[in-house]
C-alpha cells in the first residue's frame, strides 16, 4: 500500500515539475502586461471560436439529419419501422463513442490537432455521403457506425484543446458561446432537410437521399478549412507572437500550474481513471444526455405524431433550439463571475424536467410543443456548465484528456438509452422514453448535490491545512463548486 502511495506521489511531483518548468520563460516576460494579455486573448478567441463553432455545427447538422430523412420518406423506402430498426441504427451509431474518445484524446498531441481533426471531418463527410446511396437498412447501419467512429473524437478534442488555452473561470462563457452557436445551427438541420428534400426526383434520387449527399459533400469540403484554421496546443501555436505565447503560458500556470503538457503514460491514465470524481462527472453527463439525443433523433417524428405534416414537422423542429442561445450566454456569464457551477446545473435540470413533463403528459399539442422549448432551454443552456464543472476541477493535460473523453463517452451511454427507450411501438407520444428521461434528470440532482458538498468540504480542509497533500497536487488549488 505504501509503495502505491509513494508511486502516486512521485507521479504528482513529476507532473507538477513539468508544469513548473513552463514559467521559466526565455523572453523576459516576468510581470503582467494587461495590454499584451488582452491582445493575446482576443487573438485566441477569434482563432478558436469561429472554426470550432463551424466544425461542430456541421457535425451536429449531419448527426441530426437522420430524423429529417426518416420523416421525409427514408422510413418507407428502407422499411425502418420494422422491429425498431430506426432505434437500432441510432444505437449502433453511438457504439464508437463509448470506446474511441479516450484513445482519440490520448493520441491528439502526437498526431497533431490539425491533422487529426481534418481527417475525422473528411471521414465523417464520406460516411454521410454514403448514406445517400443506401439501398438497405444494413448499409445504413454500416455507414452510421463509421460516421460515429469519425465524429466521436471531434467534440472531446475541441474541449480538451480549449481547456488548455484559457484560465478556469474564462472557460464556461466560451464553451457556452461555441456550443450554443453550434447547437442552434444544428437545430437548423430540419430546415436544411426540408430544403434539400425539395430536390426529390432530381437524378432519380428521392429527396431524403439528397439530404445525405449534399451535407456529406459539404463536410468533405469543410475538412480543408479545418486543416487550414484549427490551431495547435498553446506551446505549439504559430498564430501568436512569442511574447503573447509566453504571456498565455504564464497566466495558465498562475491559474492552475499546467501550462506545459505532461507526458502521457499508462500509469497516469490508470491513476486518473481511478479518481471516483471523474466517474461522477461522467454520470452527470450520462443522465443529462438523454433530452439532447432524444431531440436529435426523434424531434421531427414526435412533432409529426402531434398531427403536423412532414413540412410543418421539419420547420417546427427548428424553433425550440433558438431561445437557449441567449439564455445560455447570460447564465455562463454569471456562472464565471460567481465562480460557481452546481446551482446552474440543478436549475437547468428543473426547467428541462418541467418541459419533459409537459411534452409527455399535456393534452393540448400546443402545450406539448411549449414543453419542447423548455426542455431545450434547460438542457442546452446547462451543458456548458457541466463541461466547465468537470474541466475546472482537474489539473495536467493528461488528466484533462481523460476527463473530456470519459464524460463524453458516458454521455453516449445516455444516447444509447434514448435510442432504446424511444421505441417505434410508442409512437406518437413516446411516453416511456420521455418518462425515463425525466427520471434521469432527477439523478443529475442526486449526483450533483453530494459531489458539490464533497468538493466544498475538501476546499475547507485544504484551507485549514488538514490534508496530507494539496488538492490535485497543486498548492493553493481550490475546487470549483
Amino acid at each position: 500500500m505504501s509503495t502505491t502511495h509513494s508511486t502516486d506521489s512521485e507521479l504528482c511531483k513529476n507532473e507538477k515539475d513539468v508544469s513548473n518548468e513552463s514559467v521559466k520563460l526565455e523572453s523576459g516576460v516576468t510581470s503582467h502586461d494587461p495590454v499584451l494579455e488582452r491582445s493575446a486573448i482576443r487573438a485566441i478567441d477569434w482563432r478558436l471560436m469561429p472554426i470550432f463553432a463551424l466544425v461542430y455545427s456541421f457535425s451536429l447538422i449531419v448527426r441530426m439529419n437522420i430524423s429529417s430523412a426518416y420523416t421525409a420518406g427514408m422510413s418507407a423506402d428502407l422499411q425502418l419501422s420494422i422491429d425498431n430498426r430506426y432505434s437500432i441504427i441510432n444505437c449502433m451509431y453511438l457504439m464508437p463513442f463509448l470506446f474511441l474518445q479516450l484513445p482519440g484524446n490520448l493520441v491528439l498531441r502526437r498526431l497533431g490537432v490539425r491533422n487529426m481533426l481534418a481527417f475525422v471531418v473528411f471521414g465523417e463527410g464520406i460516411c454521410v455521403l454514403g448514406m445517400g446511396f443506401a439501398r438497405s437498412w444494413g448499409w445504413l447501419v454500416l455507414c452510421r457506425v463509421l460516421e460515429g467512429a469519425f465524429e466521436c473524437v471531434i467534440l472531446s478534442s475541441m474541449l480538451f484543446l480549449m481547456s488548455t488555452w484559457y484560465k478556469r473561470y474564462e472557460v464556461h462563457k466560451r464553451v457556452a458561446i461555441f456550443l450554443q452557436i453550434s447547437i442552434t445551427a444544428g437545430g437548423l438541420s430540419p430546415l436544411f432537410g426540408y430544403a434539400l428534400n425539395q430536390m426529390d426526383g432530381v437524378g432519380n434520387y428521392a429527396g431524403w437521399r439528397w439530404i445525405f449527399i449534399i451535407e456529406g459533400l459539404l463536410m468533405v469540403v469543410l475538412s480543408t478549412t479545418t486543416y487550414l484554421l484549427i490551431p495547435e496546443f498553446p506551446d505549439r501555436n504559430t498564430f501568436l507572437t512569442v511574447e503573447q505565447t509566453e504571456a498565455v503560458l504564464k497566466r495558465i500556470d498562475e491559474d492552475r500550474g499546467d501550462a506545459m503538457p505532461d507526458e502521457i503514460t499508462y500509469q497516469k491514465i490508470k491513476r486518473h481513471m481511478g479518481d471516483w470524481k471523474i466517474w461522477c462527472y461522467g454520470l452527470i453527463f450520462l443522465f443529462y444526455a438523454l433530452p439532447g439525443y432524444g431531440q436529435n433523433f426523434f424531434l421531427p417524428i414526435i412533432l409529426k405524431g402531434m398531427g403536423w405534416s412532414t413540412k410543418a414537422a421539419l420547420l417546427l423542429s427548428v424553433l425550440p433550439f433558438l431561445p437557449s442561445l441567449p439564455i445560455c450566454i447570460i447564465l455562463s456569464h454569471y456562472s464565471d463571475k460567481l465562480k460557481h457551477r452546481g446551482s446552474f446545473i440543478i436549475g437547468g435540470t428543473v426547467v428541462c424536467s418541467i418541459g419533459l413533463a409537459l411534452t409527455a403528459f399535456a393534452k393540448e399539442n400546443s402545450v406539448r410543443y411549449l414543453g419542447i422549448f423548455l426542455m431545450n432551454a434547460g438542457n442546452g443552456s446547462t451543458v456548458p456548465a457541466m463541461i466547465a464543472y468537470s474541466m475546472n476541477n482537474v489539473v495536467t493535460h493528461s488528466k484533462r484528456s481523460v476527463v473530456s473523453a470519459i464524460t463524453l463517452s458516458c454521455s453516449s451511454v445516455g444516447g444509447v438509452i434514448a435510442s432504446v427507450t424511444f421505441r417505434a411501438a410508442d409512437y406518437p407520444r413516446y411516453i416511456p422514453g420521455l418518462s425515463v428521461t425525466m427520471g434521469c434528470q432527477l439523478m443529475v440532482v442526486v449526483v450533483v448535490i453530494p459531489l458539490t458538498y464533497h468538493l466544498y468540504n475538501q476546499n475547507k480542509l485544504s484551507r485549514e491545512g488538514k490534508l496530507a497533500e494539496p488538492l490535485e497536487g497543486v498548492p493553493g488549488f481550490q475546487y470549483t463548486l
